[in-house]
């Protein structure tokens, strides 16, 4: 399987550079994964709707055209649904049953993601309603794709 990780802004973090990096190498007996950043836009602390608007849609179109015309679309978004790990590992192996190899996920910038990007999607998933970060939220989602991976394949993982 090919995992893409599509995510806006540069992770500056070291904790999180680490806690990520550790989480990719034990992916890569599993499956490729890549992580693409597209640049994050620029702007003031206060906005009007319409200028977070504009702002979700100008980082929107740099993160679809970095999305392969063929990937299975999962963004990460607050109103999405709510799986259990269990759930998330089905959901994953349903997809490399069923010939979807090319799976890219979505991280939206601080403000969230666009409508164009959400239309994209071929689903929307929430990891809960608390509100989270978007750097910390790239480790969450490599966490939780190594822990699907382990309960695929019957492999022990911490509850």
């Amino acid at each position: 399987m090919n995992i893409q990780i599509v995510t806006v802004g540069k992770l500056k973090e070291k904790y999180l550079v680490q806690g990520i990096a550790e989480y990719l190498k034990r992916l890569s007996a599993y499956a490729k994964v890549s992580i693409v950043e597209v640049p994050d836009e620029k702007a003031p602390e206060v906005l009007s709707d319409a200028e977070m608007k504009q702002v979700k849609d100008k980082e929107g179109a740099r993160i679809l055209a970095k999305i392969p015309d063929d990937a299975h679309v999962i963004a990460l978004a607050i109103d999405g649904k709510m799986k259990s790990s269990e759930e998330f590992a089905a959901d994953l192996d349903k997809l490399a049953t069923y010939g979807k190899s090319k799976v890219t996920f979505v991280i939206g910038g601080s403000l969230g993601l666009s409508e164009a990007v959400l239309k994209r999607s071929n689903e929307q998933i929430s990891f809960g309603r608390l509100t989270l970060p978007h750097q910390v939220m790239r480790l969450v989602l490599v966490e939780q794709v190594y822990r699907a991976f382990r309960i695929v394949r019957g492999e022990p993982y911490h509850k």
